[in-house]
């Protein structure tokens, strides 16, 4: 997803080079509690529902110096840690105001940089973090603890002399001591129930949140040719350009940020036809809306432009094939991780055709990225790319 920051190699590769150092990332020794606490995070990362749950990791990691609180960092860090960096990274570049960012979440800042300096990232993977912001001191709120001492004493024994006085006048001494009347046990059954009740519920939201969306379609996503107007560069990020791209769209043409200043010079980002992302949240990048994202195919080395068919104009529709008659989303909801789940199948073959792989789709497990015409969309010449 090259619009918006470069996200980490895929899971394997982080924990490969994880298991290659000199870490124990076993679990044997692991106390019942610990071993609940990974099976927690690793469920967070299944689902993908890490980015609703980075308050909790905060606190968590405000607590422990690592998820399990081991002296040293498990494979469940280094699980966690790929998810959560690409979302650090965007809140970190888009947020206006970067140190409301960092006293959010200063323990999560300060576990990534952490673990991405164990793992010897690159530079252009790394999160860029600035030591020199000065934060307040955390405030970390107490549970007060009831009156005590000879004050709190002496009220307990007025109100327990009041409550006596109130039996001996109106109480029926043919009653047992203690026991309550038939009102009160009514109002005890009544509170327990509605107390049940509110636990089901919770254990049925609970149920609902865990489990995972059903599987989205390729069709979900609106694809479509662009033509770059203008671009120039981010006036408050060197990595961004600015782009003003039409797509089609009765209002006009749209901007759209993209972190391509390492890859391209800025003449090659003129007046050229590219394929486009219209469909995603728009995020603020930097003070300024993005609006679209362009598509690209890469390396750790190499990114190249998807390029559109000749005699292709700005609008026209593009589509994985066998999605052409779906309409595409309006916008695509980031809770559920709709791009997040498709986007890992794009990839380019040998042809270097952009092409959506899916080795559970048993009747058409590849599909070429095209138009109403059959055309095929390609990069310059990276096969096997990651297309984001």
């Amino acid at each position: 997803m090259i619009a918006h920051t470069h996200t980490s190699r895929i899971m394997s590769a982080l924990i490969t080079k994880f298991e290659s150092l000199s870490i124990d990332s076993k679990f044997d020794d692991l106390s019942k509690e610990q071993k609940a606490t990974v099976a927690q995070w690793e469920s967070v990362v299944a689902n993908g529902s890490i980015k609703s749950s980075l308050n909790e990791l905060n606190v968590s990691l405000r607590d422990s110096t690592f998820l399990a609180s081991t002296f040293k960092p498990t494979s469940t860090d280094i699980k966690v840690f790929e998810v959560t960096l690409p979302i650090l990274k965007e809140l970190v570049s888009s947020d206006k105001d970067i140190k409301t960012t960092y006293i959010q979440y200063r323990h999560i800042l300060r576990w990534l940089d952490y673990i991405q300096n164990l793992l010897e990232l690159p530079g252009n993977e790394k999160l860029i973090i600035n030591h020199d912001i000065e934060l307040p001191r955390e405030i970390i709120e107490k549970i007060k603890k009831p009156a005590a001492g000879a004050e709190g004493a002496k009220k307990g024994a007025d109100k327990a002399g009041s409550k006596k006085k109130e039996e001996k006048k109106g109480g029926d001494e043919s009653k047992p001591r203690g026991k309550p009347d038939e009102e009160t046990l009514k109002k005890l059954r009544e509170e327990a129930k509605a107390k049940k009740a509110a636990k089901k519920a919770q254990q049925a939201q609970q149920q609902t949140e865990q489990q995972a969306p059903a599987k989205p379609t390729a069709g979900a996503i609106d694809f479509r040719v662009g033509f770059i107007q203008k671009a120039i560069k981010h006036p408050d990020a060197d990595s961004l350009y600015v782009s003003t791209i039409d797509v089609g769209d009765e209002e006009g043409p749209r901007t759209v940020c993209s972190g391509l200043v390492k890859h391209f010079e800025l003449e090659a980002m003129q007046e050229r036809y590219v394929v486009v992302v219209c469909n995603l949240k728009p995020v603020n990048m930097r003070g300024i809306k993005s609006t679209a994202m362009v598509l690209c195919g890469s390396t750790d080395e190499k990114v190249e432009f998807v390029e559109p068919p000749t005699g292709s104009k700005a609008g026209d529709k593009v589509f994985f094939a066998g999605f052409g008659d779906e309409e595409p989303m309006k916008q695509l909801n980031p809770k559920k991780k709709i791009w997040e789940q498709l986007q890992p199948h794009f990839t380019t073959n040998e042809s270097l055709e952009v092409i959506f792989k899916d080795d559970e789709d048993k009747e058409t497990p590849i599909r070429k990225l095209t138009n109403k015409n059959g055309d095929s969309f390609k990069v310059a010449s990276i096969a096997g790319a990651q297309v984001r």
